[in-house]
């Protein structure tokens, strides 16, 4: 609270028609539990950039592409490793509310890419699937200086789809997560 209150005393221009947005998301996880038949350790990686165009003091287009990993080990037993690539689009709709605050949504869709791997004391297996994606993602940004910023926002709305080889199951996932996740992005107009 005592940060937004600080950032509201300073007065920055809002991106403008014209501009390039830069920007996108970074994260990483570590877990690690005891269970009473051993140790589960999971570590998660994620990468989402994404270049947009502002041709509206309103509306942005641009793309965007999400680069994941995670790897899940249960005591020497198990491990299993995913990894995960989508590529598509993106609209953002903002509306600001003073020279540092905007309100905004994004709507993305795209195409999406599984592998996994698992080895374990039974043999080792591997998957590979493709999908598409959507989703509706309302956030908050604040404008920190000259078009530099954080994003935030607090879950979403969407689907998506994966379709795996050799007769594998087809996947179809609905999220309505909100509350549930908070993001922090940063993000440039140039």
């Amino acid at each position: 609270m005592l940060l937004i209150l600080a950032l509201s005393v300073f007065g920055f221009a809002n991106a403008q028609k014209g501009t390039v947005l830069v920007g996108g998301n970074i994260g990483y996880t570590s877990t690690n539990r005891e269970f009473q038949t051993g140790k589960n350790k999971n570590n998660q990686f994620n990468f989402s950039p994404r270049v947009g165009y502002q041709f509206n003091d309103n509306w942005t287009v641009g793309g965007e592409f999400v680069v994941a990993s995670s790897k899940s080990e249960f005591e020497g037993i198990t491990e299993s490793k995913i990894n995960n690539f989508k590529a598509g689009a993106f609209l953002r709709y903002a509306v600001p509310l003073s020279e540092t605050f905007s309100v905004f949504a994004d709507l993305g869709a795209g195409f999406q890419n599984e592998k996994n791997k698992v080895n374990s004391a039974v043999g080792a297996s591997e998957s590979k699937a493709d999908g598409f994606y959507a989703g509706v993602t309302p956030a908050l940004f604040i404008n920190m200086k000259k078009g530099f910023g954080l994003n935030f926002s607090i879950g979403g709305l969407g689907y998506e789809t994966l379709s795996y080889d050799n007769n594998g199951p087809d996947v179809n996932s609905f999220y309505f997560n909100f509350g549930k996740t908070v993001n922090i992005g940063v993000s440039k107009n140039f």
